[in-house]
């Protein structure tokens, strides 16, 4: 499954535009962000990729969970959210 990161600084659009694009090649993508700002931004971004594919007749879902990702040699407990369609 592909994977999308998001930062802090990540622009919503530019992400739900990504996240439509493998959803609608793939059928799926996993959504990573570590820290508050970038799950900020994640969910936003999803929730704008919502809207890009109702327009073909997708509904997406959205699965959150925790993960570990390494970030510079540690550990560090990540969201990963499951965008799939419905």
């Amino acid at each position: 499954m592909e994977i999308i990161k998001v930062s802090a600084h990540s622009v919503p659009k530019s992400v739900a535009g990504a996240i439509a694009a493998v959803v609608r090649e793939k059928n799926a993508v996993e959504v990573q962000a570590v820290g508050a700002g970038a799950t900020n931004q994640a969910v936003k971004s999803i929730a704008i990729s919502r809207g890009y594919v109702a327009l073909t007749g997708i509904d997406l879902i959205c699965i959150p969970a925790f993960t570990t990702v390494e970030i510079d040699g540690e550990e560090r407990t990540a969201m990963k959210f499951i965008v799939e369609p419905r």
